[in-house]
């Protein structure tokens, strides 16, 4: 007998979808800015006009000019550079978070969905339970337990990111589950483990995509926050939301130090929610062709 092929009833890769996704040209722009600012952050040894840690006494807390587009901090380092260099970090907490979460969270929820019982009691209050407290305060509790660095930063993210993974990927198995192709499946003697991750899950990660486009701006304004706070990567480490704290002290004589990188946070927010938002129109079968 041959493999039963699991339908895919709405599908990315469609042409309608597609053109759905593309018709108010939000999808493309958030695409375009997303590109930019991640090629910005990968080339930022080349892009940076100067080294963002060098500092020059001479040039504290200058305003935006030719020589520093962005102006100078209170030791004298150049802000530009140092939004062009903390991209790096933000984006790279942002993603690699997020991807933890999405991989982690997609994994148990389809567990759960799919085998029900008391598995998908256990994992449904556990999830509940992690989302019952604010994402923000998780994620300040979990750095301030394993103390502030790269690393920990990025696991105390991802774990508030599963919950909302786990509950996205669990409701999606359990109406696929009831399909007509997963009882073929079990007729011709498919394991339980090739019937989840070979016919559900490529059938349910429309939606999961959906969901980590959406939550990667979550995961990244939760880095700039727990980075404001002080609880981020130390510095001298540039961050997005490390520089708008430093810059908060002199807030009233330098209005550039967290203008222009909280402007960086508002440019990547808007750009991932421009994408997230043409994700889901091209999922939504309700939506005109």
């Amino acid at each position: 007998m041959s493999d039963v092929a699991a339908p895919a009833p709405v599908s990315l890769a469609a042409p309608s979808a597609w053109r759905r996704a593309t018709r108010s040209g939000g999808l493309a722009l958030g695409l375009v800015l997303v590109v930019v600012l991640i090629l910005v952050a990968a080339l930022a040894k080349w892009v940076a006009p100067y080294d963002p840690d060098a500092q020059d006494v001479m040039m504290v807390l200058e305003g935006p000019a030719s020589a520093h587009w962005f102006g100078t901090d209170a030791f004298g380092r150049d802000v530009l550079s140092r939004v062009i260099w903390g991209a790096r970090i933000s984006l790279f907490v942002g993603f690699v978070a997020t991807l933890a979460g999405v991989v982690f969270g997609t994994v148990v929820g389809v567990i759960s969905g799919y085998y029900g019982g008391k598995i998908d009691k256990a994992i449904t209050a556990a999830t509940d339970v992690l989302l019952s407290f604010p994402q923000l305060i998780m994620g300040l509790m979990l750095v301030a337990v394993l103390g502030p660095s790269l690393r920990n930063l990025i696991l105390a993210i991802a774990i508030t990111a599963i919950p909302a993974f786990i509950r996205v990927a669990r409701g999606s198995t359990l109406a696929m589950k009831e399909r007509d192709f997963v009882d073929a499946c079990r007729a011709l003697g498919y394991g339980d483990l090739r019937i989840m991750f070979l016919h559900i899950l490529p059938n349910i990660m429309d939606e999961v995509v959906v969901m980590a486009s959406l939550w990667l701006a979550t995961a990244i304004r939760t880095e700039s926050t727990l980075a404001f706070i002080g609880l981020g990567v130390p510095p001298p480490t540039a961050t997005w939301g490390g520089i708008v704290r430093e810059g908060f002290d002199n807030l009233l004589d330098g209005w550039w130090l967290s203008v222009f990188p909280s402007l960086a946070i508002l440019l990547v927010m808007i750009a991932l929610n421009l994408i997230g938002d043409g994700l889901r129109d091209a999922t939504d079968p309700r939506a005109p062709q």
